[in-house]
């Protein structure tokens, strides 16, 4: 099947099952960026398993190219569909997927999007520990606040096998920064880090000159673990 064929089944099965009402609210949370058809995850991640089992999931070009029409279209659910069907073939890509999440990440660039397509290059990275430095240093000299914020966040699953002088680093680097989702971004790398390594957050926090959101949110857990 045609990358466009498989396209119109997805958007037509979502379409169908929509809910307008809901539609209308996930609209307005999300800032009227993008149109909805009108699925929470509850639905659309069903449709998309059957989708998948009934037509099989892309390979190759093929994969990009569904994933490039799905980021073309309006609705939000369709960008949803792409990224969890690039999540299933991800074990089978070579090194240079990595500029395929790039391109994703600065298409119709959200935290909803973005902040998932993270969680897709920390998979990717695992694989290819050797893409790490090189890319990451890419994006964060990129000035891009998703790229950066990938930068900081690729790790949140890493635990014990977090780079922690890359994440501090990147911190340090971005800790002007006056982006919401950057200081936010960083406040929830360090908190996810604190449940692994609680001490070297602790004086992280207190020997950085930190934004006071990024202070919050790195010390969230540890606070409520000592209450």
């Amino acid at each position: 099947m045609s990358p466009s064929a498989y396209f119109k089944i997805v958007r037509d099965t979502f379409r169908e099952s929509g809910n307008p009402e809901v539609a209308r609210m996930q609209m307005w949370y999300m800032r009227h960026q993008f149109d909805y058809f009108g699925l929470k995850m509850p639905q659309w991640m069903p449709l998309t398993k059957a989708i998948h089992k009934e037509h099989g999931l892309p390979e190759g070009e093929d994969l990009k190219v569904l994933a490039r029409l799905c980021f073309e279209d309006d609705h939000r659910e369709m960008q949803y569909f792409a990224l969890e069907t690039v999540q299933k073939k991800l074990k089978e890509q070579a090194p240079e997927f990595i500029d395929f999440l790039e391109e994703l990440i600065l298409t119709k660039s959200w935290w909803d999007t973005v902040d998932w397509i993270a969680k897709l290059a920390g998979m990717h990275f695992r694989h290819f520990p050797e893409l790490i430095s090189p890319v990451t240093e890419r994006w964060m000299d990129s000035g891009n606040i998703w790229l950066q914020r990938v930068c900081l966040i690729f790790q949140l699953t890493y635990k014990e096998k977090t780079d922690a002088a890359l994440m501090f680093g990147y911190i340090r680097r971005l800790s002007d920064s006056k982006e919401f989702f950057i200081r936010k971004g960083a406040g929830w790398a360090l908190r996810q880090y604190s449940k692994t390594a609680p001490g070297a957050v602790k004086e992280f926090v207190a020997t950085n000159r930190l934004a006071p959101l990024t202070k919050r949110e790195a010390l969230k857990w540890l606070k409520k673990r000592e209450q």
